[in-house]
């Protein structure tokens, strides 16, 4: 029986799969690390940290199999988020700035002033926003004493996570990004899938220190030194987290739609071979390019904040200890009692795009409740995808039918069957909610023989339930209009 390693390196921790070849999970680990906010609005990660949980969740999931039945290693990671780090010596010159960073707001708010934000539109599908590696970059050559000479030279090395961990695990022999995380910088050319030197010369970037830009599947490099690791298992998975798991959703037709419910919550759409310019605030994106040479692309709307929110009620409120209590909470209520929650804790996002908002309760009075704040903060990770689809519906002129769902929050039915209400579709969660993981172990399968097809994938592939709008819909467009006039005043 050969196996496939899945790395899902996330904002907030790092999960490892092992799945064998019938895709059933054989192993997993995880590990948490340290979030470091040295003012508000900036968030960084320590990449020794994440190296450290990477190894330690692989050790745990590897205990149960024989390392030499390992045939392959995906990754899949946060996309955003940026590091920096010295060739020679493998040392960060800085802390990973993350994608909740808000440090660059002001730099792309003089980018848009200029008149910039339409053209790197066209050549990204991105919009100017602190959210993209491009501008973090552009800090940290412009604010790191020492930084700028050694850059130039080539002696520094860019990437996205993917290509921090792939540089790791194949002792520093390999220095690539796929598509997928390319698409997310500000410095790659949608249609042409390449670097832009225009875009490197508007955010002063040299060219030395990005990474090769490799297939989403196919061996892009092997293992070297890892502890616990054989010498020599091909690395042949690579993909953002969010196209990871539009692929482990086997979203494979133009129209099929998937939402990922992490730390924030995040939409794709399958829009075919072609990419979709929005016009209504949403992002253009790759969504893969296989091996074979096939290539698809997506629309994207993201909320930075959503399971993010639950931590935010347990760790800053105190509200309860464990995640997991927020739903019989929120249930010993029967609504939220007109309690808005307007999570924007790191600035509004697609389709709003206002890094300047800030997270906001309205409604409150004399009766409201821990409870009636618990719901309202679920209803809040729900209303703000309503924006989100919407928009999508719109760019592509089509209407949702069935949205797929996974990730941790999509394990509580409140939210799930919240989110069918106010959407009015249908919501479809997987028996294995873990499909980030489980797209990078299938990219990584596919680049190396363990499976066939996406035919395989489909197949495989098991809801585990489905939730059908119930509310009344009077109701819900009364619950709507506050949402709004609440996020008009964030």
């Amino acid at each position: 029986m050969r196996h496939v390693i899945a790395i899902d390196q996330g904002t907030t921790g790092t999960t490892v799969l092992v799945l064998d070849e019938a895709l059933a999970v054989r192993g997993r680990g995880y590990r948490e690390f340290r979030q470091i906010y040295p003012t508000p609005g900036w968030v960084e990660h320590d990449p020794e940290d994440i190296w450290a949980s990477v190894l330690a969740a692989l050790g745990q999931a590897l205990a149960q199999i024989e390392p030499s039945s390992i045939a392959a290693i995906g990754i899949t990671n946060q996309r955003e988020t940026s590091v920096l780090w010295d060739r020679a010596t493998g040392a960060a010159v800085h802390n990973a700035i993350v994608w909740q960073d808000r440090r660059t707001a002001d730099r792309c708010a003089e980018l848009r002033a200029a008149g910039k934000e339409e053209r790197v539109k066209q050549l990204t599908g991105l919009t100017l926003d602190p959210y993209f590696s491009g501008t973090k970059l552009a800090w940290m050559l412009s604010n790191l004493s020492q930084v700028a000479a050694p850059a130039r030279a080539g002696q520094l090395a860019f990437g996205t996570i993917d290509a921090y961990l792939l540089w790791r695990l194949s002792g520093g022999a390999v220095h690539a990004t796929d598509a997928t995380n390319a698409s997310r910088t500000l410095l790659f050319d949608l249609h042409e899938l390449a670097w832009s030197d225009e875009l490197l010369e508007l955010f002063g970037v040299p060219r030395a220190i990005l990474p090769s830009v490799v297939a989403s599947s196919g061996p892009a490099g092997v293992t070297a030194g890892v502890p616990g690791l054989p010498d020599g298992i091909p690395i042949a998975g690579l993909a953002g987290d969010q196209q990871s798991a539009l692929f482990g959703q086997a979203c494979f037709a133009p129209g099929d739609a998937k939402c990922t419910y992490g730390t924030g919550a995040f939409i794709l759409m399958n829009t075919g071979d072609r990419p979709v310019a929005s016009r209504s605030g949403l992002l253009t994106t790759v969504a893969w390019k296989l091996g074979t040479g096939e290539l698809r692309y997506a629309l994207e709307g993201s909320a930075f904040i959503a399971g993010a929110a639950v931590q935010w009620l347990r760790d800053g409120l105190q509200f309860f200890s464990s995640a997991a209590e927020i739903e019989s909470l929120a249930l010993s209520v029967p609504d939220s009692g007109g309690v808005i929650v307007v999570p924007a804790f790191a600035g509004l996002g697609a389709p709003h795009w206002r890094p300047d908002a800030r997270g906001s309760i309205t409604g409150l009075t004399r009766g409201t409740t821990r409870a009636h704040v618990a719901r309202a903060t679920l209803e809040g990770i729900a209303l703000q995808n309503v924006d989100i689809l919407r928009a999508m519906e719109r760019d592509a002129g089509r209407s949702l039918t069935v949205l797929k769902v996974d990730g941790g929050a999509a394990a509580n039915d409140l939210l799930m069957q919240f989110q069918s209400d106010v959407l009015g579709v249908e919501i479809s969660r997987p028996a294995l909610v873990e499909t980030t993981a489980l797209g990078a172990a299938f990219l990584a399968g596919l680049g190396t023989g363990v499976w066939r097809d996406q035919a395989q994938v489909t197949q495989t592939w098991r809801e585990e339930r489905r939730f059908r709008p119930t509310a009344d819909r009077a109701a819900i467009a009364a619950h709507l209009a506050r949402w709004d006039a609440a996020v008009a005043k964030c």
